[in-house]
């Protein structure tokens, strides 16, 4: 199985899809409409546009937001590629990333961290270019813009300016003028956030949009499900450390410097998610896309078939497990 997934084929695409609608069932047999979410007003605006599409329609809006996955897999694997993260071209992250978003529901349904992790792919993809010589300011100001426009969504996502500015430092000589259209590229979308809610007389929403709030699960009703969903999670994430480390001496210093981009991502993913507000139950999802790189590194570890295999039934059996126990 795990061969049919490493494969550069795009005939690939096909397994994924249907891999996608089987991880997603219970899902989509049991929709779930959006509901807006207090202070988050970009978000609550795009819910009102999308009722001229769907209506009232739950399996709409749940059919949209599992489409929306499986693109952002598709979109994870093409940074992965574009950007040479592995030794050669692969599905992995595509299908490590269908994995991850099924062992919690909420992460699957239409919400706001789904259209927040465009945003933040976007930025990373942008950044994890930033090596390369040709429009290196364009590059810049675009990954700044990226990055302001998720946090209009959500206001912790603020945090992601340090990525930007780390990522400059690392994959950048220092440039003062580059650095200056970061900060350009960044305040950008706030400008024109500020001037919109000013021309309607809105104006005095915008101090709302700063919130930050705790997302830490403090009553947890199914012990059994959060125990198995941390300790597995875990358990990937060291696999992949583990497999990382073997196969970094083997990539260039540019390779090198994203992959350290990418945990740095990660880092401030989870600070980001404790500090999302507990009414936003899909928060965490914003860490998944930072995971799944690192745990592709264990399923594509080539000198030791019997490691990758592990985290292949490994993972599958977690997905099951999470699946029956979250209830």
């Amino acid at each position: 199985m795990l061969q049919l997934i490493k494969n550069n084929n795009p005939f690939t695409v096909i397994i994924l899809l249907i891999l996608t609608l089987l991880l997603k069932l219970g899902v989509l047999m049991h929709p779930h409409a959006p509901v807006e979410l207090p202070g988050f007003y970009l978000y609550n605006w795009l819910l009102y546009l999308l009722k001229a599409v769907f209506h009232e329609s739950a399996f709409g809006y749940t059919f949209f937001g599992v489409g929306m996955v499986f693109l952002q897999a598709l979109y994870i694997n093409r940074i992965a590629a574009k950007h040479k993260l592995f030794s050669r071209p692969t599905y992995i992250p595509a299908f490590v990333y269908l994995l991850l978003t099924s062992l919690f529901p909420p992460w699957n349904y239409f919400n706001a961290t789904l259209i927040i992790v465009w945003c933040v792919l976007g930025g990373m993809d942008i950044l994890l270019g930033f090596n390369l010589a040709n429009l290196p300011r364009k590059r810049i100001f675009n990954a700044g813009f990226f990055f302001a426009m998720a946090a209009l969504f959500q206001f912790s996502l603020t945090a992601y300016l340090a990525l930007l500015i780390i990522g400059i430092f690392m994959l950048r000589s220092f440039n003062l003028g580059e650095w200056v259209v970061a900060l350009m590229g960044y305040f950008t979308p706030v400008y024109f956030f500020a001037g919109a809610l000013f021309m309607g007389d809105k104006l005095s929403l915008f101090p709302k949009w700063i919130h930050i709030g705790k997302s830490i699960p403090v009553h947890i009703t199914s012990p059994a499900y959060f125990t198995v969903l941390i300790l597995g999670l875990i358990t990937l994430l060291v696999c992949g450390l583990y497999a990382m480390q073997l196969q970094l001496p083997k990539f260039s210093i540019y390779i090198r410097r994203n992959w350290a981009a990418i945990l740095i991502y990660f880092i401030i993913s989870i600070v980001i998610g404790v500090g999302t507000d507990k009414i936003v139950q899909s928060g965490w999802l914003i860490v998944i896309p930072s995971l799944c790189f690192v745990i592709s590194t264990a399923l594509l570890l080539e000198k030791n078939k019997g490691f990758s295999n592990f985290i292949l039934y490994f993972s599958l059996i977690l997905v099951v497990v999470c699946q029956l126990t979250i209830n």
